[in-house]
């Protein structure tokens, strides 16, 4: 498998999306207003379909289900022994915890969908709408444990969520969708990884952070280099078919999601070190994907 083809053209979409913020004169509120579309409206729709397009099995999903905690539940691990390692400031770790096991989820489904093997992008679709709900408890805890209640009412109504529930049910329930309405979701989902990845690169900083340098090449070495493996013991001990294998793999590799840096600052913690984190560890997957990737082909 050529990996180098298969991540380049998502990254020339992130870098599109740095240049029309920083150089082609798009504004800020452009983004967020992309990044709300994509959100609320086109990623839900790329969830559905990709999940109710392919019958699934339910002891496999089982067994997807059982990797995806796995995995996430290491990366949480591995965010709360960076104390350990680096003795970080804690309001700083509370902050930047979560980008030891936050995802990228534009990512996710691009890749996935060019990995060659026709049940990828269901697959990824099934271990995202898993790990949406632990990633967004872990981040939650992280920075203030007071906020539980309200952020299990977030959570409850996250669309990725919701989609992602509502297609398992019509897939088990072998629900038929109408052609016209599945025509529609499609096309939908198919505008939300270029416009996501558009709305990556605009997020993507590198300035501040160096009084906590340590802490963030913690995060970004848990995420992009000691997960990974984590992923591949889970999947031998599930002796999960090659296939699946691949995209845990490729979902545990995937650097944190570009919205992280929004929660952290809404719940009082430090956004622009969590922002310089993602952005860093964003750029230097496009190192390690290829690693991971061709070890395993």
């Amino acid at each position: 498998m050529s990996v180098i083809p298969l991540i380049l053209p998502d990254f020339l979409l992130i870098a599109l999306g740095w240049a029309m913020l920083h150089h082609l004169h798009f504004d800020r509120s452009f983004f967020a207003g992309a990044e709300k579309l994509v959100y609320f409206i086109l990623f839900p729709c790329l969830l559905f379909h990709s999940i109710t397009r392919t019958p699934l099995d339910l002891g496999n999903t089982s067994v997807l289900l059982a990797a995806t905690v796995g995995v996430m539940l290491g990366g949480i691990a591995l965010a709360w022994l960076g104390r350990l390692a680096v003795r970080p400031d804690a309001a700083a770790h509370a902050s930047v915890a979560q980008c030891a096991f936050r995802f990228n989820t534009y990512l996710a489904l691009s890749l996935a969908g060019g990995l060659g093997w026709p049940g990828a992008q269901t697959t990824m679709a099934v271990i995202v709408g898993f790990a949406v709900p632990i990633s967004n408890i872990g981040a939650v805890h992280a920075l203030a444990s007071r906020h539980g209640g309200r952020a299990l009412h977030e959570i409850a109504r996250n669309p990725f969520i919701l989609a992602t529930l509502a297609a398992l049910a019509c897939n088990f329930l072998r629900v038929p969708i109408p052609h016209v309405l599945e025509i529609a979701l499609g096309r939908l989902g198919a505008c939300a990884i270029a416009i996501g990845l558009l709305c990556v690169g605009a997020t993507l900083s590198l300035q501040g952070g160096r009084a906590h340098a340590p802490l963030m090449a913690w995060m970004v070495a848990a995420k992009l280099v000691m997960l990974p493996p984590v992923a591949l013991a889970l999947a031998w001990a599930l002796d999960m078919p090659a296939g699946e294998r691949l995209v845990l793999l490729l979902f545990s590799a995937l650097p944190t999601a570009s919205s992280a840096h929004v929660l952290a600052a809404r719940m009082g913690g430090d956004g622009r070190l969590v922002a310089v984190t993602m952005s860093i560890g964003t750029l230097l997957s496009a190192l390690t994907l290829p690693l991971w990737l061709n070890a395993a082909a």
